[in-house]
């Protein structure tokens, strides 16, 4: 089902857009529980050579999307077939106009705060009103979470008997979340989305999509918010084109 190629030492998914909603609904579809979609994007991959159960949360990722500019740039540099990028935005998006084309889904929002999932599950109802919000959950703003948040985050989410499991907690701690509980969670596909809630919602604003097209994405926020992004582009930008260098004399032809 899921094609994919290897960019250092990440199965990442090189099918484009529809190929990445089309194995998503087939896993909803399928019922098993535990299953979940990731991004990985050049300052994800740098967090995760130094935080190993961010690492594994990517690599057993039943999807795992080229979301960013700098994966693209890297697999073509590594001469690996990866052609387009696939934003967090445009799966959620696209996984809805699947659902609403076939009969509708129910999805369950875990992160951010009450007032964002409100106006998340008003617009939603908007435009997709096949899709049910079968509920939502703002948990406590904290580094970690205590053995009585866990509990009660996963008895609203099971008792809710969605289909899907949106997170948007920011990585690594969403998909760190997801990983350690996916054997608990009782619904049958999760996607860690992070600021898609906040797009979404239209408390953050996203950039306009020619200036995605131009992979430039990453510029407009960063002129909105220099000081939680300085690093991400200043940091982890050169040390992830470091890696992938290190990777094109290691390994020159491995896909």
């Amino acid at each position: 089902m899921r094609s994919n190629t290897n960019i250092l030492g990440y199965a990442i998914d090189s099918g484009g857009i529809e190929a990445a909603i089309s194995d998503a609904w087939t896993l909803v579809k399928d019922g098993q529980s535990g299953r979940y979609m990731a991004c990985a994007n050049p300052h994800s991959l740098v967090e995760a050579r130094r935080d190993t159960a961010f690492a594994s949360a990517l690599r057993q990722a039943d999807i795992l999307l080229p979301d960013g500019t700098g994966i693209i740039l890297a697999a073509r540099l590594l001469g690996r077939p990866l052609h387009e990028r696939v934003a967090g935005f445009e799966f959620f998006q696209g996984l809805s106009e699947r659902a609403e084309r076939h009969g509708g889904l129910s999805y369950f929002f875990l992160g951010s705060t009450d007032e964002v999932l409100s106006l998340i599950t008003h617009r939603l109802a908007r435009d997709f009103p096949s899709i049910r919000v079968a509920g939502t959950y703002s948990p406590p703003f904290r580094d970690q979470f205590t053995d009585e948040d866990n509990e009660a985050i996963l008895k609203a989410v099971n008792q809710s008997g969605a289909d899907v499991l949106w997170v948007g907690m920011t990585a690594p701690k969403q998909e760190k979340w997801i990983l350690a509980h996916r054997e608990r969670l009782q619904v049958p596909f999760c996607g860690a989305i992070g600021a898609v809630f906040d797009f979404y919602a239209g408390t953050r604003k996203r950039a306009p999509r020619w200036i995605c097209r131009l992979g430039l994405e990453w510029l407009p926020r960063l002129l909105r918010e220099p000081a939680r992004l300085w690093r991400r582009n200043f940091v982890s930008s050169p040390l992830f084109l470091a890696m992938v260098f290190a990777e094109m004399i290691r390994r020159p032809n491995v896909s």
